[in-house]
């Protein structure tokens, strides 16, 4: 071990568990949690500018883009977010320990990892017109949506980049630059969306071409304060030293952490492209979609809340800190519970005026107010899943994640969810249903794994994995 780095052994004294202690904790969630909900929601509301724009051009080109953006995220845009969520186990740890210069080789080996994985991605968005005629969707929403599909080429490699620095500055709690390029980047996509939407002839292209300018927008703001910031100074490295020997380890938690993900993402977009297959398949794909849209929404704030307990558990676990970690999944619990239960009744209020903001179409906007007490409870359900999933990626159990999302959505969800939209008469209903039960499972199983987690057992895995290092650290020379 390079003398530089800070040993493993040296840790800081066992926190007591006092109510000092515990509130203290909190107030670093806070601080943590707080930017980044402003951060997700604006790299989320990116996506959503694009689909209420696409609402107002037509209802075919709202089912289109709909079906697209399902497609793209089940094989696409949540491979990436799943894999690029293994930083935060990676970067975390490390930057609890004191090891900052293998953030920086982590990050340039996700990307390139990301990069190449972005590749295939794109040349089977090539033919997704094709594919989904394939399988059955009407080809009118079909050829819609592949017009789409093929625009959003431009959107998944700064996706990719994106999300790898997202990780890294996070878990260096640096949430503010992120705050500010998030929040320029979505001023930036207002106005360029509308004018590719209704000024640029486009039509339905416009919107995706807009997605992806400003993922580059974005990327390109942080690539400068990475470059130049002296806060990133002792994680900053050269390009190339010693990024090509993270591959293989990012890779074995990438891919679960890309199963934990994607295994749960995937079973709500399937839902949408099984929506295409009920009567009236463009009111049920639009409808879905929305439900999924205002689910997805308002996921990234818990998602944010549980960022906030991943950056803290990945550090005190690096350092030896359990008390600590263990404070942090406590002060995750009690903070999310009171968002999402406010974001519950404030959604149900609004039940009767949220269909207008996606559509003018009246039977749109009735059956969304039909589906908003189940989405609400959609809301707090996978609410609590992404509370936990912060814990699982802190924590490095990643895999047991994977394992839990496989039973709950697959042998649970999906097949109540389809005996309840094709064999009843609740169609879209049904199979938003079959969502909620497999949402209730997950939780169920997560907390009880959560509730039993050995917290000496990971700090001594997390320790492991720093010291198994026979890299020595690298230095920005200014020749990078």
């Amino acid at each position: 071990m390079d003398a530089e780095v800070p040993l493993l052994s040296e840790k800081r004294p066992a926190a007591a568990i006092s109510k000092d202690v515990f509130l203290a904790e909190l107030k670093k969630l806070a601080r943590i949690a707080i930017p980044m909900l402003v951060v997700t929601v604006c790299q989320q509301m990116v996506i959503f500018v694009s689909t209420m724009m696409l609402g107002h051009i037509s209802e075919l080109s709202l089912s289109g883009g709909a079906v697209a953006t399902s497609f793209t995220n089940v094989t696409g845009f949540s491979l990436i977010f799943g894999m690029a969520s293994a930083l935060e186990t990676l970067c975390g740890q490390a930057y609890g320990a004191g090891q900052y210069h293998k953030l920086g080789t982590y990050t340039y080996g996700a990307i390139m990892s990301l990069t190449v994985v972005a590749i295939p991605i794109s040349i089977l968005w090539v033919f997704m017109d094709k594919f989904l005629i394939f399988v059955g969707q009407d080809p009118l929403i079909s050829a819609e949506a592949g017009k789409y599909s093929v625009w959003l080429i431009s959107a998944i490699f700064p996706y990719a980049i994106l999300q790898c620095l997202v990780r890294y500055l996070q878990m260096q709690s640096l949430i503010v630059p992120m705050l500010l390029s998030s929040a320029l980047s979505l001023c930036f996509h207002i106005p360029v969306c509308w004018a590719l939407s209704f000024r640029s002839g486009l039509g339905s292209a416009g919107p995706a071409l807009a997605i992806g300018l400003s993922y580059w927008f974005n990327v390109i703001l942080l690539v400068v304060y990475v470059k130049y910031s002296s806060s990133c100074e002792k994680s900053r490295v050269c390009l190339w030293n010693d990024s090509f020997a993270r591959v293989g380890e990012f890779f074995r938690l990438a891919i679960p952490s890309a199963s934990m993900a994607c295994l749960e993402w995937w079973t709500f977009e399937i839902v949408i492209l099984l929506g295409g297959l009920l009567p009236n398949p463009q009111v049920e794909t639009s409808v879905l979609s929305i439900c999924l849209m205002i689910c997805s929404l308002h996921f990234y704030i818990p998602f944010s809340i549980g960022a906030g307990a991943s950056t803290r558990i990945s550090n005190e676990l690096g350092a030896g800190n359990t008390d600590l970690a263990r404070m942090a999944v406590w002060g995750v619990t009690i903070i999310g519970m009171i968002e999402l239960v406010v974001a519950a009744v404030v959604l149900m209020s609004l039940r009767s005026v949220v269909g207008y903001a996606f559509s003018n179409e009246t039977e749109v906007v009735d059956y969304i107010k039909k589906m908003i007490p189940l989405v609400s409870l959609m809301l707090v359900s996978d609410g609590i899943s992404g509370l936990l999933s912060g814990v699982a990626r802190g924590s490095g159990w990643q895999h047991l994640g994977a394992y839990v999302n496989l039973g709950a959505y697959y042998l649970v969800g999906a097949p109540a969810a389809g005996m309840l939209g094709f064999l009843t008469s609740l169609r879209g209903m049904g199979l938003w249903m079959g969502l909620n039960l497999a949402s209730l499972v997950q939780n169920v199983v997560l907390a009880l794994i959560t509730i039993f987690t050995d917290w000496k057992k990971q700090e001594s895995k997390a320790q492991e994995r720093l010291l198994n290092d026979s890299h020595p650290p690298a230095v920005d020379n200014g020749g990078c």
